[in-house]
């Protein structure tokens, strides 16, 4: 059932009226509904985490080859894609926590991100009374949209890793946890 077909279901039953107790005659063309756009909106969760994890991809790849050959490689249409171009508006808070974690060789503590934040964008964090805890907050977040994962250091502190390839990360996790703990 489409999204569409569902609607029309959901204004067919508003208008059949219920049986007695309550529940409306055509609850199960509601339930069919309900169940068709979770389905939907569990299959557009998972495209947008994919989506989000190749863009974290592809950025990360101009980003290496825009450290190896220089800046001037991009376009200006591509320095403002990948969070390169200087002056102008800041980008959002969410967006530098992102780019602090593509840009990284190995998972970063809350404070290494708040660092590279520092280091690269200091208005964004001036906004924010805990900076520690908002971007901790926004971590996790990532976490949730499949665009980061959350491991545990081996002196038991959490580090955070861009989900950039998942079979890459999980070859490669302890090698990477190892040499920086």
């Amino acid at each position: 059932m489409s999204a569409n077909q569902g609607m029309e279901a959901v204004m067919q039953v508003e208008h059949s009226g219920t049986n007695g107790n309550g529940l409306g005659m055509g609850d199960s063309h509601v339930q069919e509904v309900v169940k068709a756009a979770h389905e939907e909106l569990r299959l557009l969760m998972r495209q947008r985490a994919d989506i989000m994890k190749r863009i974290g991809t592809l950025k990360q790849t101009i980003a290496g080859l825009a450290n190896l050959f220089g800046d001037e490689i991009l376009s200006e249409d591509l320095l403002e894609l990948v969070d390169r171009k200087t002056g102008g508006r800041q980008p959002g808070f969410t967006k530098a926590c992102r780019t602090a974690l593509m840009e990284a060789q190995h998972p970063l503590s809350v404070r290494e991100v708040c660092e590279r934040i520092r280091e690269r964008m200091p208005a964004v964090l001036q906004r924010h009374k805990d900076p520690l805890a908002s971007v901790t907050t926004v971590l996790n977040r990532l976490v949730e949209y499949g665009e980061a994962q959350s491991v545990v250091r081996e002196n038991g502190r959490r580090a955070w890793l861009w989900v950039a390839d998942p079979v890459t990360i999980s070859n490669t996790r302890s090698e990477q946890l190892a040499s920086h703990a």
